[in-house]
């Protein structure tokens, strides 16, 4: 059986209600909801959220939310991984038979189908133990500077300073979608960005965080041009 944890705590603080506030027409979970649903992946997909209105949002966009999750994991000190343990202990307690889990964050909507199946693809291959999605950064990360607070600069890497960009190796970061793995991996609190991981690579145009209003903003501006 594969599960489908979707996170979606009601105390969002920089964007109040992030999680179900209306993007392009839809609750922004619905997306997240949806692209689990169409991948055709899961047995289950599951919203943990300790929101009673959270809640019935997802359950009216196809999802289940068979338990309500306890005020301890849902604060701002509460990870994703906290939260994932969470709930694959509550379906074993279920007697569910787990043989894969997907966690997706709730406010992803340039997640697509196609790149959940790569990711549980990904999973399948001989000692890889996660498998979550990433881009690559759009600006070499060996020139990148620090600046003081009086405004004066200094390179992370001087040791690049006259090196060619096109000689310089490419470098990528988490896209904050989706996180494939194995319930004992997540039960043992493995790192996920580590060896045992493999990278399902997207467009940079899919990948936006949503974590300020401006990230918001610019979400929404380029949701329209996709």
């Amino acid at each position: 059986m594969n599960i489908a944890i979707i996170p979606a705590r009601g105390g969002s603080k920089r964007i109040p209600r992030k999680n179900i506030k209306p993007f392009h027409g839809k609750p922004m979970i619905a997306y997240s909801i949806e692209a689990a649903l169409n991948s055709g992946c899961f047995d289950k997909v599951i919203v943990s959220t300790d929101d009673q209105e959270i809640a019935d949002v997802a359950i009216k966009c196809g999802a289940e939310v068979p338990f309500l999750r306890p005020k301890n994991i849902a604060d701002d000190f509460a990870t994703t991984m906290d939260v994932m343990q969470h709930a694959i202990k509550w379906c074993l307690d279920q007697k569910l038979n787990i043989d894969n889990v997907c966690c997706i964050y709730a406010t992803a909507p340039f997640i697509l189908p196609k790149y959940i199946q790569q990711g549980l693809e990904a999973l399948s291959s001989k000692n890889v133990e996660y498998a979550f999605s990433a881009t690559s950064f759009p600006f070499a990360i060996q020139r990148a500077i620090s600046v003081d607070k009086n405004g004066f600069v200094a390179m992370f890497s001087p040791e690049f300073t006259n090196t060619r960009s096109q000689d310089l190796e490419e470098a990528y970061h988490d896209a904050g979608q989706f996180y494939w793995g194995k319930p004992s991996s997540f039960l043992a609190g493995k790192a996920i960005f580590a060896e045992h991981s493999k990278a399902i690579l997207l467009p940079r145009k899919r990948v936006q965080d949503i974590d300020t209003p401006e990230d918001w903003e610019l979400a929404e501006s380029l949701f329209s041009v996709l």
